[in-house]
C-alpha cells in the first residue's frame, strides 16, 4: 500500500519501504515535510513487512535543496528551534530507532538540509551526476550538524574547506570525503539501490535489528546534534543571516 503526506510518499514492495520526496520544484523542506519524513521512518520501524528502507526523490535531478529559506526570514532563534529540532533531533532519533538499514539514493542536487537528510541514513549511494554542498555559510548561516559529522569522517583539515567555502562539489569528491558510500551511473541508481536493499532485506530481521542497534550505539553523536540545533538557531537570528536570506530570495548579492 502507498500513502502520501506533505510531499512524502511511503510504499512497501517486496520487503523494501520506499520513502519518496515529492515537493516540487526542488524538495525544499518545510516543517510539515520534515515531520512527514520522520513519521514515515517511524512507520517503517513498526512495519514488519519492511526489512530495509530507501529514501529517494521523485523529482529528476533533485534530491533535496534543504530548508525552505523563506521560513527563516524575520524569525527569532526560538521560532527557528522547532524546525531545527525536527530536522536534526527528530530525524536522528527516528533513524536511530529504525531497527533496519536505511539507504539514501541521491540522484541530483543535495544541499544543506538535504545533506542532513542523506547523512542520517546508513548508506548513501549517489548517481555520478549528483552534486553536493554546504551553502549555508554563503547566506550567513551555519551548517551546524555538519560541523559534527564531516570532520569525523573526513578529518578536520579536509572538512574545513567545503564547510566554510560553501562551494558545490561532485559525487566523486563526496565519495573521496567519505560522505558517499558508492557512486554509480545515473541510469543505474535506482537498480543499484534496490539491489542493495534486497540484499539487506534477505538477512535475518533479528540479526539486522540487533546488529544495527549495536552499530548505532558505537557511532552515535546525538550530544553534538543538540549543540548544533543551538548553533544554527543563533546564527539564523543574526542581522547578517537575515540579510543573506533576503538576498538569496531576491536573487542579489548580500550587503554584509
Amino acid at each position: 500500500m502507498s500513502t502520501s503526506d506533505a510531499g512524502v510518499t511511503y510504499a512497501v514492495v517486496a520487503g523494501i519501504a520506499r520513502i519518496a520526496l515529492s515537493r516540487p520544484p526542488v524538495n525544499a523542506l518545510n516543517l510539515e515535510m520534515i515531520r512527514a519524513i520522520v513519521a514515515a521512518l517511524r512507520r517503517a520501524a513498526a512495519d514488519d513487512e519492511a526489512r530495509a528502507v530507501i529514501i529517494a526523490s521523485s523529482i529528476p535531478r533533485r534530491f533535496c535543496a534543504g530548508l525552505d529559506l523563506a521560513l527563516l526570514l524575520s524569525k527569532s532563534a526560538e521560532q527557528v528551534r522547532e524546525l531545527l529540532q525536527a530536522l536534526y533531533l527528530d530525524l536522528h532519533d527516528a533513524q536511530y530507532g529504525l531497527g533496519k538499514p536505511s539507504i539514501a539514493a541521491v540522484g541530483g542536487a543535495a544541499r544543506g538540509g538535504g545533506m542532513t537528510l542523506a547523512i542520517s541514513c546508513d548508506v548513501i549511494i549517489a548517481g555520478e551526476g549528483a552534486t553536493f554542498g554546504y551553502p549555508e555559510i554563503n547566506i550567513g548561516v551555519l551548517p551546524a550538524i555538519h560541523f559534527a559529522h564531516l570532520p569525523r569522517i573526513a578529518g578536520r583539515h579536509r572538512a574545513f574547506e567545503p564547510l566554510f567555502s560553501g562551494r558545490t562539489f561532485g559525487a566523486q569528491e563526496a565519495r573521496d570525503l567519505g560522505v558517499v558510500s558508492k557512486t554509480v551511473p545515473d541510469a543505474e541508481l535506482d537498480a543499484s539501490v534496490t539491489a542493495l536493499a534486497r540484499d539487506f532485506a534477505a538477512k535475518s530481521p533479528a540479526a539486522m535489528r540487533l546488529g544495527r542497534a549495536a552499530f548505532m550505539r558505537q557511532n552515535d553523536y546525538r550530544e553534538s546534534i543538540v549543540d548544533a540545533v543551538e548553533d544554527f538557531c543563533q546564527s539564523v537570528a543574526t542581522d547578517t543571516a537575515q540579510e543573506g536570506i533576503r538576498a538569496f530570495l531576491e536573487k542579489r548579492a548580500p550587503k554584509w
